[in-house]
């Protein structure tokens, strides 16, 4: 039987982006890493409602010399500690099938999970996040952080501004 998944990206939505020259960028150590406070109780009550939580996240920064192995491990092992997700996939290589807005990371989840694309939803607050979730057949909601960078074309089907917000439209559509 087909499971149904919230794809979620992580820096903007499992943790705060760090913002430099006006864009998000992600934290590269262990200490900048800041989880929001509404992050735990919005994916315990999407894995009460019967959805597995994976994170699909885009890390150039080990290709790029911005971070090492041992600080993305580092980080995920803590994020993966303080929230209740099913598995985290990422992709290292910006050219290459699994890096967003490609579907790769989707499609190695889903089928390591059974999952059901179409009864799933990838959650992200870039064009990149929404991208791989439509590329994958997902429904997709676009957390708006107003960066002043390119928007979702085609837009999301859902634009909320918090992971609280994705968490009440989704769990309104599935009653």
């Amino acid at each position: 039987m087909s499971k149904k998944a919230i794809f979620l990206d992580s820096d903007g939505v499992l943790n705060k982006a760090i913002m430099k020259d006006g864009n998000p960028v992600a934290p590269t150590t262990l200490a900048e890493l800041e989880i929001p406070e509404e992050v735990k109780p919005a994916l315990d009550k999407l894995k009460s409602a019967g959805y597995l939580l994976i994170c699909v996240t885009n890390k150039p920064d080990i290709e790029r010399g911005l971070m090492t192995q041992a600080d993305v491990d580092a980080i995920y092992h803590k994020i993966r500690s303080e929230l209740s997700l099913d598995d985290v996939f990422i992709c290292y290589k910006e050219n290459s099938a699994c890096y967003k807005p490609n579907p790769g990371l989707l499609l190695a989840a889903a089928k390591k999970y059974n999952i059901a694309l179409a009864h799933s939803y990838m959650i992200g607050d870039r064009w990149r996040d929404i991208g791989a979730g439509q590329n994958a057949g997902c429904k997709t909601i676009w957390i708006d952080r107003g960066y002043t960078e390119k928007k979702p074309e085609p837009p999301a089907d859902y634009t909320v501004h918090s992971l609280t917000e994705a968490t009440l439209r989704i769990l309104g559509e599935s009653t």
